[in-house]
């Protein structure tokens, strides 16, 4: 509906009508608290009644927000007032790059200065993971200064338009393979084929611009939609000098570099284009002077306030950055068993390498190996995982490490001489430590009443998290603190540094993965290993200042384990998957139901016909993907994106998360539309659907606080604690049969129910820290838990009561190489069926030569 002037949208004060179209209103509105004008662009009614789409939109502005750059459309704020949804954006002076083309060709110069422009916006894009993928002239503005802005970073994609190329057509905004999105006339071959896109989209839609500003018109433009796209995938656009146009051999090589058809041919990304053409810039002879950065001109053109909203962006894809000269690496393979390596330091001498290992299934030993002698032989340290190497070959080692969750162990930290010796226990439930440069006191990762901490010294609280941290490290000078700081739900995360008085910065985030982390020689920044869309890490670099590069761009997963002094890298090339093991009703033999890369089971149904499951490798894409599967065999599912949870008694709905847990979502497992459920500023995950269908039980942090139990009516409820504030992390709540209960892991990492009504948690007596409750029986008056014992499950039935243990079934994975953790298993209340997941990662070890 149409605003009037002096209505109030929230703070804002609407002044008058911009524009309305498909997408919306727009509206130039006045900012009360900051007294400024800003753009405000109010969402049609179909996007508003769409919650999947709206929820998306939510979260993909914030990813948006994040890119702060001058070449990029700032937002504000995306709020909602009664039934009106609405995005907030600065005010923009000028006109659209199309309405500048349609002028006629630009000059060589002020194309140059638009191209960079542009090139610098995309490649601050790609360093956060994000691709346009419908980059056009109708999405860059040029305010009245000169300066360009990119705009719509996907908003348009959710509209079905007609396929009439004059009308600038966009496609579906669906973004699984196989679905063709972007606007005919600019995309990429792999586009035009459905096929995976990455940065390398964008250069090919940015160099049709660059072509289009030069000439006068399209690339590719033919009278229908499909000959535009035949042109795409088979034509090269006309030479530029039959266009009229004098444009320099070495502008048109640029141009067409960006517009190979195979991505492989094009520039690796946007900052090498940038750096091109400034060198171009400077050195033609045609340019009247240099480019100055930030240079400011003579507005082109008739004045026009316009605003676009830039939202709906693609979630993160993993992007190359560009090495300005790059240097070849030496990889030496160091070993040569099947299974995991844990762990693994030069020693003092550089040549020496101290590593951890659990080869054929056995527990993880310690080994050593020298590069002049290939080989590996046993250190006398049983069951210990490397942790740390000090200046004078004292070792940090983890003696009994058991899974804390399904993202990483703790164990007791122990001292060792690499010559050998007892160790010498220091402090338990400890994750991560490393020596101080001088090798006199130790910084670690402690794991105190379902908080993690970092302390240093021991004991000194510098930092505290309802997530967990990992991979800590010294700075060479012994002043920062470097370590991957993790949310509660997820190994992904950011790189962060932190001096010794608890003063904390990120340097990079929105990791899908991160696990690997090493500081330059030097202390001039950081090496560490991650992935933002799936599981395949890679090695990146980064300055104290943020600044990040690709550093190695090997194709399978690559995990950082140290750098020498002389900056050799240790690194392992690790294969992982997770898989899953049934036994279904009336069967007598497991089944495999492994589906893709990574799945894991999150529930299995009380007559254990049915499983849950969710994907998020590389092949549940980059939002991950939740399934259901039946325990017969039968093909998996796909229900959506996320993480799955449990299905309600009647069958008809899965509960599940998003991945960055900013809401919960209900899929149909049939006809339907999914329910989506905001979360606000708490981070929520793992929903179970208790007994009576209409309320949800998931696991909950608020912000600056340590994880609770939430309970929550469905659709629309308020969430409410039903426990203590910092509980312990678990994947796994389970509901009595009687709705009264929830079983989880109290803040001393123990079975423990928790009262739905109110009142105080009961430790279920007879069982250990980091024992898992799994299931109820019929009655409600014995849990299913598990211990691990690394490659091995224990299943007991303790009695919430008396305490009485009995052990139910072992189990193990069917082939143990690499296998070092069995996540969890559901069986059926009555145990005649379950479902399990085990995590198995086959580790190579690499010495990397070469690394600058």
């Amino acid at each position: 509906m149409s605003l009037r002037a002096g209505a109030k949208l929230g703070p804002y004060e609407i002044l008058a009508p911009l524009g309305a179209g498909g997408m919306g209103e727009v509206y130039r509105a006045r900012d009360s608290r900051l007294n400024r004008d800003v753009a405000i662009k109010v969402l049609p009614e179909r996007f508003t009644q769409d919650s999947d789409a709206l929820a998306r939109f939510e979260r993909e502005a914030r990813a948006v927000a994040a890119l702060s750059h001058p070449n990029i459309l700032g937002i504000f704020d995306f709020a909602r007032e009664g039934a009106d949804v609405y995005a907030v954006t600065e005010l923009l002076e000028g006109r659209s790059l199309r309405e500048e083309i349609e002028a006629g060709p630009l000059p060589s110069r002020r194309a140059v200065d638009y191209a960079i422009q542009i090139a610098r916006g995309l490649a601050a894009a790609h360093e956060k993971g994000i691709v346009h993928r419908d980059l056009k002239p109708d999405n860059v503005f040029v305010t009245r200064d000169g300066r360009v802005k990119i705009l719509d970073f996907g908003l348009a994609k959710r509209v079905a338009v007609p396929s009439d190329v004059s009308a600038a057509a966009t496609a579906s905004n669906l973004t699984d393979p196989g679905t063709v999105m972007g606007t005919v006339g600019y995309m990429s071959p792999e586009q035009v084929r459905g096929r995976e896109t990455d940065q390398r989209t964008d250069i090919f839609s940015f160099g049709a611009i660059l072509y289009e500003m030069l000439s006068g018109r399209p690339a590719f433009k033919r009278d229908t939609a499909a000959d535009t796209t035949s042109a795409i995938l088979n034509q090269e656009p006309p030479e530029l000098a039959e266009t009229g146009r004098n444009v320099s051999p070495a502008l048109d090589r640029i141009v067409r570099h960006c517009l190979e058809k195979n991505p492989e041919r094009r520039f690796g990304s946007a900052g090498d284009i940038a750096f091109d053409l400034e060198a171009f810039a400077q050195g033609s002879a045609s340019s009247a002077a240099s480019h100055p950065a930030g240079r400011v001109r003579a507005a082109v053109g008739r004045n026009a306030l316009i605003a676009v909203l830039a939202l709906a962006i693609p979630a993160a894809v993993l992007v190359t950055r560009r090495l300005s000269r790059p240097t070849p690496f030496a990889f030496h393979r160091l070993t040569f068993s099947r299974g995991t390596i844990t762990g693994a330091r030069f020693a003092a001498d550089g040549q020496t390498i101290v590593y951890s290992a659990a080869w054929n299934g056995n527990p993880s030993k310690l080994f050593s190996t020298h590069l002049t002698n290939p080989g590996s032989s046993p250190l006398d340290v049983p069951d210990a995982t490397l942790i740390a190497i000090s200046t004078s070959n004292e070792l940090a080692v983890g003696l009994h490490m058991q899974p804390v969750n399904s993202l990483y162990s703790a164990g007791t930290l122990a001292r060792v001489p690499l010559s050998g010796g007892l160790p010498r226990e220091v402090l338990d439930d400890v994750a991560f430590a490393d020596w101080a440069p001088d090798g006199s006191e130790l910084a670690v990762v402690h794991i105190v009443g379902g908080k993690t901490r970092v302390e240093y010294p021991i004991g000194k609280v510098l930092y505290e998290t309802g997530g967990w941290v990992s991979h800590i490290r010294f700075s060479p000078d012994g002043k920062l603190l470097a370590f991957l700081d993790h949310p509660a739900s997820s190994d992904g995360g950011t790189v962060s540094v932190m001096d010794l008085s608890g003063k904390k910065r990120d340097l990079a985030g929105g990791w899908e993965s991160a696990e690997g982390l090493a500081w330059m020689p030097g202390g001039r920044g950081i090496y560490a290993t991650g992935t933002r869309f799936g599981s395949a890490s890679k090695v990146y670099q980064f300055t104290l200042s943020g600044k990040e590069q690709l550093l190695l761009p090997t194709p399978g997963s690559v995990r950082m384990l140290d750098v020498s002094r002389d900056g050799r890298m240790l690194a392992s090339e690790d294969d992982w998957r997770a898989e899953i093991s049934a036994l279904g009703p009336g069967q007598t033999k497991e089944r495999d139901l492994s589906n893709l890369d990574y799945g894991q089971v999150r529930f299995i149904t009380p007559d254990g016909s049915l499983i849950s499951m969710d994907e998020s490798g590389e092949g549940g894409g980059e939002d991950g993907a939740v399934f259901i599967r039946k325990t017969d065999g039968s093909p998996a599912l796909r229900l959506g994106a996320g993480s799955a949870g449990g299905l309600s008694p009647d069958g008809k709905w899965l509960a599940s998360g998003n991945n960055d847990g900013t809401q919960l979502v209900l899929f149909p497992t049939g006809a339907g539309q999914p329910v989506v459920m905001p979360c606000g500023t708490m981070n929520c995950a793992f929903p179970q659907f208790l007994p009576d269908g209409k309320r949800l039980v998931f696991l909950g942090v608020e912000p600056g606080k340590g994880r609770k139990i939430f309970i929550r009516e469905v659709p629309a409820g308020a969430p409410r604690a039903i426990s203590p504030e910092g509980v312990a992390f678990t994947t796994v709540l389970t509901p009595s049969p009687d709705g009264k209960w929830i079983a989880a892991l109290g803040r001393d990492g123990r079975p423990t129910v928790f009262p739905v009504d109110g009142g105080a948690p009961r430790p279920v007596p007879g069982t250990e820290p980091r024992e898992a409750p799994m299931q109820w029986t019929p009655d409600g008056r014995v849990l299913y838990v598990t211990h691990s014992l690394g490659s091995r499950l224990q299943v007991f039935k303790v009695d919430v009561e008396s305490g009485r243990r009995e052990l139910w079934k072992e189990i193990s994975a069917p082939d143990p190489a690499g296998v070092n953790t069995l996540l969890r298993i559901f069986p059926t209340p009555d145990g005649r069926a379950y479902a399990y997941t085990y995590i198995r990662l086959l580790s190579t070890l690499f010495e990397v030569d070469r690394v600058r």
